[in-house]
């Protein structure tokens, strides 16, 4: 006979929730070394570098992202992946179903899903909940729930209830509805299924509180875990610096050619020695290693997507990135076009209570002609959202040849290069004169602009140093730091 059953003690069911967590001269530079043929990898070796690759960037998200969390696993709906996981979930469920319904039953299945339960619900405690660990180890003791299953005695009502009293004092407060509901179910194979599915839910919710409340410690870290990561990575794929090389090389020769052109306008980019990355003089002047690396940052405000592929070390930034590029592009449109109405305006009327309503008209117009050419051509009509978006901007405005939207950028990209300075902070109250009007989107763009290169440069600054040195000063001692100062 099995062991008797401790009995539930009273209020297990109800009781209130624990403290579960919740929620001028040119100087010779070097080009890029050719890359060596890349080896082939076994599968095992590919699969191991795309794990790194996932943690990897997985520590980086948490280190940017103040709002970063853990998802669970999801497929389009009409995708392999997602029919196949379909196909044996109802497998498994069906066959569940069909041996509770047998007669006798079979729970073979049922406890395969209790110890998983068990499982998930000892992973959601705390270090202190050691009352309520024991409380669980006593009332799913595996060993005495195959005893009573080779009886015929077993409980499963009796248990569920249990595990849902449980998960009721664990759950965070955004599950309490979806813990409330799972009482009404009646069904065995339907209620094990449904608390299953919030179990996981629940972990991750646990995860992300967990996250959430190591996030200063793990910033204390990341870094070093970071750099040791990519150098575990640059191991198994030798030459994966070549972009990031590239990348420093233009920005060197840029350096090379006028050190005073601080921050660099996107046109620049139009200069010879913007598109010679490598090229070759009789100078001997060498750059300040921090101004080339600056301007490397500050050239990512003007890539150009599709043409160049990012470097490796700032791979895991690129949409980042790219998102700051698009809205500096955005406040340059916005701020030449209230800089062009200001002129013509007057700056009276431009702090008029009417300023507003002339500039909405003025969008109104330009949407408006925008919308006629569309439907001359052909095209399909702008979507709401970007009607909102093309309001505001002028079409001329938006042309790189313009005079006021050059001298604006000018103004943005040497606010924003202060962003990236270790002094910049004390630098910020100077702000650039005519932008008075975007000011808070441009230092919230600044902000984090800043926080992404100045985890770049914490990581990866040894990396840059050795290349750079070797670009630009093939002849200092290894450990040389000479042109150097601190990255």
């Amino acid at each position: 006979m099995p062991k008797p059953r401790p009995q539930p003690r009273p209020g297990d069911e109800q009781s209130p929730r624990e403290d579960a967590g919740h929620s001028g001269e040119e100087l010779p530079v070097a080009g890029p070394p050719a890359a060596s043929p890349p080896q082939a990898l076994s599968m095992n070796e590919q699969q191991q570098i795309t794990d790194d690759i996932s943690k990897l960037t997985i520590v980086h998200e948490i280190a940017l992202n103040s709002d970063f969390k853990l998802q669970a696993a999801s497929f389009s709906p009409k995708s392999l992946e997602n029919r196949v996981k379909e196909i044996l979930h109802k497998a498994f469920w069906d066959s569940l179903e069909e041996q509770l319904s047998a007669s006798p039953p079979d729970y073979t299945r049922a406890i395969q899903l209790l110890q998983e339960i068990k499982e998930a619900l000892l992973s959601l405690l705390l270090p202190q909940h050691n009352q309520l660990r024991s409380q669980i180890d006593e009332a799913l003791d595996m060993e005495l729930i195959r005893q009573e299953a080779e009886h015929g005695a077993l409980d499963i009502h009796g248990l569920t209830v249990y595990v849902l009293g449980t998960m009721a004092r664990l759950c965070a407060p955004i599950r309490d509805e979806e813990v409330r509901g799972l009482q009404s179910l009646t069904d065995p194979a339907q209620l094990l299924r449904e608390i299953f599915r919030v179990l996981g839910l629940m972990k991750m919710d646990m995860l992300n509180f967990t996250i959430q409340s190591l996030r200063t410690h793990l910033q204390d870290h990341t870094v070093q875990y970071e750099r040791k990561k990519f150098q575990e990575l640059l191991d198994k794929l030798p030459n994966s610096l070549d972009r990031t090389r590239e990348w420093l090389c233009k920005a060197a020769a840029e350096v090379s050619v006028s050190s005073s052109q601080l921050p660099p306008h996107p046109a620049a980019s139009g200069s010879p020695a913007a598109h010679s990355p490598g090229a070759v003089s009789s100078s001997t002047t060498v750059p300040n290693l921090t101004s080339v690396l600056n301007r490397g940052y500050m050239n990512l405000l003007c890539w150009e997507p599709g043409q160049k592929e990012y470097p490796e070390t700032l791979f895991m930034d690129q949409a980042r990135l790219q998102e700051v590029q698009a809205q500096v592009n955005q406040l340059t449109i916005i701020a030449a076009v209230l800089l062009v109405t200001s002129g013509m305006c007057g700056s009276t009327l431009c702090g008029s209570p009417g300023y507003e309503e002339a500039l909405e008209d003025i969008s109104n117009q330009v949407l408006q002609e925008v919308s006629r050419t569309l439907s001359h051509l052909g095209y399909a009509a702008f979507t709401t959202d970007k009607c909102a978006s093309l309001k505001g901007q002028i079409k001329s405005i938006a042309d790189k040849g313009n005079a006021v939207q050059h001298v604006v950028a000018q103004r943005i990209h040497s606010f924003l290069s202060l962003f990236i300075s270790p002094d910049g902070q004390k630098s910020q109250k100077d702000f650039p004169k005519g932008l008075d009007p975007i000011q808070e989107e441009l230092l919230e763009v600044g902000r984090r602009f800043g926080s992404v290169i100045h985890h770049n440069r914490q990581v990866f600054g040894p990396y840059y140093s050795e290349i750079l040195k070797k670009m630009l000063l093939p002849d200092a001692e290894p450990d040389s730091d000479v042109g150097m100062d601190s990255f």
